[in-house]
């Protein structure tokens, strides 16, 4: 905002009233495209407002925000919008040379249509419905109606492969697609773009001017990654390039993991400015029910039960620690509560990270203390001793956690060796999760009779390595940690059982890993099995009750039962205490410590 030096006192003024405004000099004020949206009214005290000039392209950005704005507060008030006929739809998606190998479902059609009688909107449909599918089609749509000619689709890596596939498989002209990656801009000729969240803020300037150059659709895939809204790096990336949009749609099956704030943020990239001011309105009672019922018109959502999947059976193993492991970890927690209490401001951004490490810590250690001593590299698989030496007496504890693999071994570790084995024997793959790459490591080596395929950041060859454990019939178990695999990709056609060695606070990305596995395309009467390995007595015990809290939260937030049933593990004793486990791994010629 700039102003004659005359003004320069009623700009100070103004300024005031927006969160974000900056001061670059006495008569020049700049701020958030989203604060100006979300605070326009401010502007009508302006005492000069004959002299107000406007520039051109962000004068269509409010007044198109303006009406998009009120076509929500429209929806909300009268949610029964006219919906294009399923028979309809696929007449014009026929015409636009859609050749998708299987037909749209009716809860597809039912979703696409709802999508194309609003403005913007958001698809919630439970991980596994088909998302991908559905947002091409309602693009598709869209460009026959002369809406829009081109997509920009912001997601995780994980999920590039769908949509690659999806653009091949549905469309007998498939659009020009560009990966976007670092080392390169923005093609003006592309009719799809896709780029990762970590990309969208380095191409922020070039996809603006893309976006702006003809009508586009914007879709953001798992859209929570942008939760944080305008206090984080993709989530102000995201809310400046939206309104240049002509269609925004945002994708995910975990709007809200931590709360209603994760719901404000993304519907504010939806409808800018309003967005926000719109669920704040809606759960003022605190009512979460009640505000996701006032909120459903402005989002769909396929449920799990409307997939027609089998349930999934959902079981908690509890483990209790080894003897040498219990008292090891007794005074890890001792001295990270000490060092937990030395953190003056946990608020404050060191003191959230000093804590955040002592969490990671804790979670290690309930594994296996081991973890958390330094390896020759940094990570280095733990050599677990078969059979264990006896403890000696004169060693310190610290001497003790170095070489723990020598005397005990963890567990879970244990726990899930004998679920591998019992799968492999069946004839079943397995899918093992851990957060840690250290955990992961370990576990290829004691695994190695199995043939494992693992996945985690580091990981050069992913494709060959996902490939291989859904094709080779002696691959029969895959490890990753769910921040890595557990969005964007299918795994249900080979894998139906798998195993959390530890899990972190994250519901989202609980939620959205527990799909890999459970979703549409399953076979009739396929069992679907996720097992829990939780340490007695531990961090695991207060993970278990914030999940279960998070989980209960999402199910009032999207009104559906079916997450919080996730929330109700049911206990089950372990496998591995009705085996000699020594012997087995004797038997698998695991390799002894050093």
């Amino acid at each position: 905002m700039r102003v004659p030096p005359e003004r320069a006192e009623d700009l100070r003024q103004l300024a005031g009233r927006f969160l974000t405004a900056r001061h670059q000099g006495p008569s020049l004020v700049e701020l958030e495209l989203e604060d100006l949206l979300a605070n326009l009214r401010e502007l009508a005290d302006w005492p000069a407002p004959q002299d107000v000039t406007w520039q051109p392209e962000l004068r269509v950005l409010v007044e198109g925000n303006h009406r998009d704005t009120a076509a929500a507060g429209k929806r909300l008030e009268a949610p029964e919008s006219p919906a294009l006929p399923a028979d309809e739809i696929t007449e014009l998606l026929a015409a636009s040379g859609w050749s998708a190998p299987d037909p749209l479902t009716a809860f597809q059609l039912r979703d696409i249509a709802k999508l194309l009688s609003m403005s913007h909107g958001a698809n919630f449909s439970v991980p596994g419905a088909g998302k991908t599918r559905v947002s091409l089609a309602t693009f598709q749509v869209l460009r026959v109606q002369g809406q829009v000619e081109r997509l920009m689709v912001v997601a995780p890596k994980a999920a590039f492969e769908s949509w690659l596939f999806e653009n091949q498989a549905c469309l007998e002209t498939p659009l020009y697609v560009q990966v976007l990656d670092s080392g390169r801009l923005p093609d003006p000729a592309a009719q799809l773009i896709v780029v990762n969240y970590e990309g969208l803020a380095k191409h922020q300037v070039a996809l603006a001017k893309w976006l702006a150059m003809k009508p586009s659709m914007f879709i953001l895939d798992e859209a929570h990654r942008m939760k944080r809204g305008a206090n984080g790096v993709h989530g102000a990336a995201c809310l400046a390039l939206g309104p240049r949009s002509r269609r925004r749609l945002i994708l995910t099956g975990t709007p809200a993991p931590n709360g209603v704030k994760d719901l404000e943020n993304l519907l504010g990239f939806v409808w800018p400015g309003e967005g926000r001011r719109i669920v704040t309105r809606a759960v003022g009672n605190g009512d979460l029910r009640h505000a996701s019922r006032v909120l459903r018109p402005l989002f769909t959502r396929t449920t799990k039960g409307e997939l027609g999947l089998p349930e999934v059976n959902v079981k908690i193993r509890r483990l209790k620690l080894p003897d040498l492991h219990r008292e090891i970890y007794g005074a890890l927690t001792g001295e990270m509560s000490a060092r937990a209490a030395r953190v003056a401001h946990p608020e404050s951004q060191e003191g959230l990270e000093a804590l955040g490490k002592i969490l990671m810590y804790l979670l290690m250690a309930a594994t296996s203390p081991a973890l958390l001593a330094v390896g020759d590299t940094k990570y280095e698989a733990l050599r677990f001793r078969v059979p264990p030496l006896d403890v000696p007496r004169d060693a310190t504890l610290y001497q003790l956690l170095e070489d723990l693999p020598s005397y005990e071994l963890s567990p879970k570790y244990q726990e899930t060796l004998a679920i591998v084995d019992a799968n492999a024997r069946a004839g079943r793959k397995t899918l093992v999760w851990s957060t840690f790459i250290r955990n992961l490591t370990t576990l290829e080596v004691m695994l190695a009779p199995y043939l494992p395929a693992t996945v985690h950041g580091g990981t050069q060859d992913r494709e060959d390595q996902l490939k291989r454990f859904r094709e080779d019939p002696d691959c029969h178990v895959l490890l990753s940690n769910p921040a890595t695999l557990g969005e964007g990709i299918s795994l249900h056609q080979v894998c139906n059982d798998a195993v959390y060695v530890d899990r972190d606070f994250a519901a989202g990305r609980y939620l959205q890993s527990l799909d890999r596995i459970h979703r549409l395309g399953l076979k009739p009467g396929t069992v679907t099995n996720i097992t829990v390995l939780a340490a007695d007595k531990t961090i695991d015990d207060r993970v278990e009750q914030r999940l279960d809290t998070k989980l209960q939260i999402m199910e009032a937030v999207l009104d559906d039962p079916a997450v919080g049933q996730l929330a109700d593990l049911e206990e089950e004793p372990p496998a591995a205490a009705q085996a000699d486990m020594s012997a087995l791994l004797e038997h698998l010629n695991v390799r002894p410590a050093r």
